[in-house]
């Protein structure tokens, strides 16, 4: 949690990781490859929302896959009367109880099943993706309106609180994360009906204030609400609207049509419907192994860090066996290797905006993997997201958490309508918890302000109430599909303050995905407080936990439902941890910079020869306050730490901040956990983060672009970035016109000359003993933790900033 600034990731960021040979012994946590790398950047060193779509490829690549009904029978069960006891009679009622709609038999005072038919005749005719969007929002609406007449045993009531409504979109949808600015264009959307009526009042004048967070529709009676119903069915549905808010947002819904659905059109829907099996499609699911080709003749820099350049012709070839590609290459890109026998159609973006914003030219999966991360980022908590694409007649459900995302197989809804209409059913008995909404944070309006209230029974202090400032202007939030996902926000609380009293500079709330694997930050803080009571180095230099709570909500509970391998490997769990509220190192400089770094470095010199091992090290995570005229530094966050007697590693990823690690863990075998993570390595982060600040910062403010170094260093994937580090550190190149102060520009010089010779020593040791048939020693004692920084503290640098 630290400073923004403006860096993009433009280059393509390594693949999974995949050990060789399957027999090398995993020294420390493998590295994360996906947008968690990135995601969590957007607020420590700026990394821009619009590039990150490259890194969201590496989390499509690494999909899992489950069958149709499984999904639809899991989503039934949530929509169930008995959420927590099985029911797998569910599907085949619901397949049943839905046949009269599907069929034409049904109808209610507004509509009849049988114009579900007619939309469907309309939407197998040739024609454009766009053409798409009008009979299918008719069906899909049709269709919910005689659902909700529906009634099966065991199911609940449709939630009237929701009442779901499909509604075109295809317009631009803005968000802000951190100063970074997203620009998203979904085909269609499924949201509230209040939420969806919204944007067309807004434009007759009507108030928008009236409705809380536009969520509940305060109807006065079912007939007025019908005809609300009906009217926007039949104008507004079908309209584009302006505005829409993500937090709105309950599921997004992508289109493409392949060619011989644009000239010949689809199969059209059979004369009736039974209930039979699912019949597989083709494919029967989106293909993924084709996004290797994103950039068919990659830099090395965009070269994958753990396998060798894609295979493009056995990529290639599994893209035209499905009949799907990625979408049309690049002005001025290769199109020799992106040709195929049957493309997709991109729906024209006709509004102006920057080109790099333009979701066009990705691959339907990874524009809708952007919309859930625009989903996840609008509210707090949220537990999981479905999306929807859909390819001429075949839909596949999209399904993500922090865990990762699965997709079902796919479903053929004009030839097997009734699973589409079973899909419908569920989802129209869904309450916003049930979407994936987090039922503990309660949003509020507070001075004309979206807050966030959260209310529990603790043993210690009776009710803890909590009012998460979320729409302050010092909220961090994620950007991204699965990791940590932390989101930092100022909070208030009357519990907390009448037991630890009011500070002066407030209390943040930390709301993060724990890998529930790894010892817990709070229960590792435990032991940090316990070192404190016994050294001054560590005393007053952690962060100050206030109160914290686990949720028992895994991630696993679906995988282990749906019968996905592996469900509980990355599986994580959901943590509010209060802190009090501490400033940011990036605001230091010269001495004041060097004395509250100095200070970190000597807390965890102290906590690694105890036991408690940081592993990352940032400058978001070196933080100061004041005490008695003095700057403390504080070394934060411990959600990646580990503690010594762990048997080994813990973890299924880690998601370190690239820039400031260790050049021997941005190798491919680092980046493998082939490499044991060192204290060496973490005190080599701490002269990365001193160099970092002292040269992109004048004053505590960040320079402009141009005008600073490293930009290049978040661009890159782990191993070119260890490459450009280890550039910087043999030859110092900087920016000509960038002022150094002279002392500091000593400093850095000085810190990477022991790097230089320290690093060369450690080469020399390791190749000496590859000769000698030796395996190399890992281990360090506390005399090397000593002897490393000594060798800084030597320089005459050094002693001049401890005495200026």
């Amino acid at each position: 949690m630290s400073p923004a600034g403006e860096i993009d990731t433009s280059s393509t960021p390594p693949r999974a990781n995949a050990p060789a040979n399957g027999a090398i012994k995993i020294e420390s946590t493998p590295n994360s490859r996906g947008a968690s790398m990135v995601s969590e950047n957007i607020g420590v060193i700026g990394v821009k929302v619009k590039k990150v779509g490259p890194w969201i490829q590496r989390d499509i690549e690494q999909v899992k896959e489950c069958k149709a009904d499984a999904m639809l029978q899991v989503l039934l069960q949530r929509a169930s009367s008995a959420p927590e006891t099985k029911q797998p009679e569910l599907l085949q009622k619901c397949l049943k109880a839905v046949l009269p709609i599907c069929n034409g038999r049904a109808s209610t005072p507004l509509v009849k099943s049988s114009d579900v038919h007619t939309a469907l005749n309309e939407y197998v005719r040739p024609g454009v993706e766009k053409k798409f969007y009008s009979p299918f929002i008719k069906a899909t609406n049709t269709a919910l309106a005689c659902l909700e007449e529906i009634k099966v045993d065991g199911m609940r009531a449709p939630v009237s609180a929701v009442d779901m409504i499909c509604q075109q979109n295809d317009m631009p949808m803005h968000q802000t994360h951190q100063t970074a600015k997203s620009i998203r264009k979904p085909d269609l959307v499924i949201l509230p009906l209040s939420s969806a009526c919204a944007p067309f009042e807004d434009a007759k004048g009507s108030k928008k204030g009236k409705q809380k967070d536009n969520v509940k529709d305060d109807k006065k009676d079912d007939t007025r609400h019908d005809t609300k119903r009906k009217v926007h069915m039949d104008t507004n549905a079908t309209a584009k609207p302006k505005n829409h808010p993500w937090k709105d947002i309950l599921a997004c819904i992508e289109f493409k049509r392949k060619t011989p659905g644009r000239m010949k059109g689809i199969n059209p829907p059979p004369s009736s419907y039974t209930v039979k099996g699912c019949v597989p499609t083709k494919p029967e699911y989106l293909p993924v192994d084709h996004l290797n080709i994103e950039d068919p003749e990659p830099s090395p820099s965009q070269t994958p860090a753990t396998q060798p350049a894609p295979d493009l012709a056995f990529s290639q070839a599994a893209v035209v066996s499905s009949g799907l590609t990625a979408s049309e290459p690049r002005q001025g890109g290769s199109s020799s290797k992106r040709k195929a026998t049957d493309p997709l159609e991109s729906a024209t973006k006709k509004y102006k905006m920057d080109a790099d914003d333009a979701d066009d030219d990705l691959d339907v999966t990874v524009q809708t993997c952007l919309y859930a991360a625009e989903m996840f980022a609008s509210n707090i908590g949220v537990n999981y997201l479905l999306n929807i694409i859909v390819v001429d007649d075949i839909m596949w459900i999209w399904y993500y958490d922090r865990q990762g995302i699965f997709q079902c197989s796919g479903i053929n809804f004009i030839q097997d309508l009734p699973r589409f209409m079973v899909l419908l059913y569920a989802l129209q008995r869904f309450d916003l918890h049930d979407w994936g909404r987090n039922k503990d944070f309660h949003p509020v309006q507070v001075e004309g302000k979206q807050c966030h209230e959260f209310k529990i029974k603790d043993e210690e202090l009776g009710e803890v109430d909590l009012l998460l400032h979320t729409s302050h202007d010092e909220r961090v939030t994620h950007y991204g599909l699965q990791g940590r996902a932390t989101n930092v926000v100022p909070v208030t609380s009357e519990a907390l303050t009448k037991k630890h009293g009011k500070f002066q500079d407030g209390m943040v709330a930390k709301i993060f995905w724990g890998e529930a694997s790894r010892t817990s930050e709070p229960e590792i803080l435990d032991k940090v407080r316990e070192i404190a009571k016994m050294h001054d180095s560590v005393k007053g230099h952690i962060p100050e936990l206030l109160w914290h709570h686990k949720f028992t909500n895994p991630t696993s509970a679906i995988r282990e439902a749906l019968g996905v391998p592996d469900p509980t490997t990355g599986s994580r769990v959901l943590y509010i941890l209060v802190f009090r509220k501490l400033q940011v190192i990036t605001e230091l400089h010269g001495k004041e910079l060097f004395d509250v770094w100095y200070q970190c470095i000597l807390c965890h010199l102290t906590l690694w020869k105890k036991g408690v091992y940081h592993r990352d090290v940032s400058p978001g995570n070196l933080m100061w306050y004041w005490k008695d005229g003095k700057r403390i530094g504080v070394l934060n966050d411990y959600d990646l730490s580990s503690l010594a007697d762990d048997p080994g590693p813990r973890g299924n990823e880690r998601t370190g901040t690239v820039p400031f690690m260790a050049l021997d863990l941005l190798t491919e075998e680092g980046q493998r956990g082939q490499v044991k993570h060192l204290y060496r390595h973490d005190l080599e982060s701490f002269m990365w983060c001193f160099a970092w600040i002292s040269l992109r910062y004048k004053e505590g403010v960040l320079l402009p672009r141009g005008l600073r170094p490293f930009d290049k260093w978040a661009k890159l994937d782990a191993v070119a970035c260890g490459k450009e580090k280890f550039s910087f550190q043999a030859y110092r190149k900087v920016p000509a016109h960038l002022h150094k102060d002279p002392l500091i520009w000593e400093f850095v010089e000085d810190c990477f000359d022991v790097l230089d010779v320290h690093s060369l020593d450690q080469r020399r040791r390791q190749l000496l003993a590859k000769r000698a048939g030796k395996v190399t020693n890992y281990k360090e004692s506390e005399s090397d933790f000593d002897g490393f920084l000594q060798l800084f503290r030597n320089t005459e640098s050094w002693a001049a900033l401890s005495e200026r």
